[in-house]
């Protein structure tokens, strides 16, 4: 049995896709089992105080080796 890595994470890049993140993942011998969202927020001042606003988010897939 080789040592090699059986899961790793996926992050979907500011300028890609989520089926190109997929294909890439499919091409590195990976497949998704589980997608992760996490929000981004900025720092906005109002008034003299500072809130947060939602800015977007990160998508992440953990991928698990495909084994033939």
């Amino acid at each position: 049995m080789s040592k090699g890595k059986k899961k790793q994470m996926y992050e979907v890049g500011e300028h890609e896709s989520i089926d190109e993140c997929l294909n890439r993942m499919k091409k590195d011998g990976f497949a998704p089992v589980r997608r992760m969202e996490k929000p981004i927020f900025k720092e906005v001042e109002k008034n003299g105080s500072v809130e947060y606003e939602p800015a977007g988010r990160q998508i992440i897939f953990e991928a698990k080796l495909i084994e033939s």
